[in-house]
């Protein structure tokens, strides 16, 4: 059920609206599940919008309906998104996101874990160039061995 709840309306077959349905109704007697899976719906297709204009109007929806849910979780999230409201809608105009940065965050924060407690900032910051790919190595000049000549033994 749960896998069915997380995957977006618009990917489910029609087996598996039947089955999130048929789950819906038997086990959430108060909508409470419900509500929360329509405001997950809303809040997805504020960012499918591919217009500005219909993003706003689909989130200023979204957060009205948010708003007066029933699910103390759902109004929160209705107050989180009127807070956001600029920075929702900016991404729409300037596409910007900050999914590029998620993956460096992850290995920033393994990198930490690992270290045990860095008491160096110098210490903690090479492990994580290394590990982020950020290092800019000089190339060195490859050296020669000179090898001594044999020598013969009479």
């Amino acid at each position: 059920m749960r896998k069915l709840l997380l995957k977006g309306v618009e990917r489910l077959d029609e087996d598996g609206r039947h089955k999130m349905i048929d789950a819906i109704r038997v086990g959430d007697p108060n909508n409470e599940v419900l509500g929360a899976w329509l405001a997950k719906e809303h809040t997805g297709d504020v960012y499918l919008a591919t217009d500005p204009a219909q993003a706003a109007k689909l989130l200023e929806h979204t957060i009205k309906l948010c708003l007066v849910d029933d699910a103390p979780e759902v109004r929160s999230l209705g107050r989180t998104l009127r807070r956001w409201r600029k920075e929702i809608l900016a991404h729409h105009i300037t596409g910007a996101s900050n999914g590029p940065t998620e993956p460096l965050n992850l290995l920033v924060k393994k990198v930490k874990r690992c270290g045990h407690g860095f008491t160096n900032f110098e210490n903690y910051r090479l492990p994580v160039l290394l590990h982020c790919g950020g290092i800019k190595w000089q190339a060195q000049p490859a050296t020669t061995m000179r090898a001594r000549l044999p020598q013969l033994v009479a």
